[in-house]
């Protein structure tokens, strides 16, 4: 009995002693290498920004427009709408720093997607699609832009030989300014009649789509140049199908350029519809007057997409 009862009591002072000891002692704590990452959350022009970081004394934020904080989770409003990278820069307290960085895309509405946005420093370029969306056309110059032929992939150099449309570049910029690059041949897309009328046809350099009254013609960028974008008004554009010579498309998007320029086809009509402008693709109704009977009224249309170039 007296050896049990020893041994359970040397085993309670063992305890004892080890509890003891162990709260004289601070737990040991991992030491984790200075790191951050940025999660965040958009709503309209307002970006949470929320820093995780491991043994950091000091943050300093980037907001990408010239704006910074030392908070370490600002919430923060954007002037405007655009592509944004904000920047963290997360340093401990000998001075060492990390970088962490994220893209934003801020209330993209429909003239930042046309132009790229205030930090699109040199504009957003775009081409004339060859790979034909589904509903591109050749059409006519109604209410409902009535199919009159459909347009295959690479159909003005497959079938007209014109393959050179392709490659011309219009650029939009942040600030209304508006540049054009017609490339090696110095010719735009125009229409065959319009080219026939203002310059006896001495500018038509292609003319392998004149039996759709279309062509290539000799065309000198306007320096300077610049745009205007409308997001909805009524569009009142001469045609053979409207009354009196008139057809109106109501609650459109439009672009309308100064002095002789123009987006993609080269016309009577300079100022267009805009159907839909998305991040890497803009679709857009382009007038035609392809009768000498009925000018300057428009018969035909083109519907056609453009792709983004940067």
């Amino acid at each position: 009995m007296k050896n049990k009862s020893f041994t359970s009591g040397m085993v309670l002072f063992l305890i004892a002693i080890f509890v003891v000891s162990s709260c004289d002692k601070e737990p040991v704590r991992p030491t984790f290498p200075l790191s951050a990452v940025i999660f965040h959350s958009v709503v309209d022009k307002q970006v949470a920004f929320t820093a995780l970081t491991h043994s950091a004394t000091s943050w300093l934020w980037d907001f990408g427009d010239g704006n910074t904080s030392t908070e370490q989770n600002p919430v923060y409003v954007y002037e405007s709408g655009g592509y944004y990278v904000a920047t963290l820069t997360a340093t401990d307290g000998s001075g060492n720093s990390v970088v962490a960085e994220v893209n934003l895309a801020v209330a993209l509405t429909p003239y930042v997607l046309l132009t790229g946005g205030p930090t699109a420093t040199n504009g957003k370029t775009w081409k004339l699609s060859a790979n034909h969306s589904a509903t591109d056309r050749f059409a006519d110059a109604d209410a409902d832009f009535s199919e009159v032929e459909a347009l295959p992939q690479g159909a003005f150099d497959l079938y007209l030989g014109m393959g050179e449309v392709y490659n011309d570049e219009f650029t939009f910029h942040f600030d209304g300014g508006y540049g054009h690059d017609t490339k090696e041949d110095g010719a735009a897309f125009s229409g065959y009649v319009y080219q026939l009328v203002t310059t006896g046809g001495a500018g038509i350099k292609n003319a392998g789509g004149a039996a759709f009254g279309l062509c290539t013609a000799s065309y000198t960028p306007e320096s300077g140049a610049t745009f205007t974008y409308v997001e909805n008004e009524d569009l009142n554009v001469p045609s053979v199908y409207g009354p009196g010579g008139v057809m109106t498309y109501k609650n459109v998007s439009t672009l309308d350029f100064s002095g002789t320029e123009f987006l993609g086809f080269w016309d009577f009509q300079k100022k267009i519809i805009v159907k839909e402008v998305k991040d890497k693709s803009m679709q857009v109704v382009m007038f035609m007057a392809a009768s000498p009977d009925h000018l300057p009224l428009n018969t035909h249309a083109l519907v056609l997409t453009f792709d983004a170039v940067n």
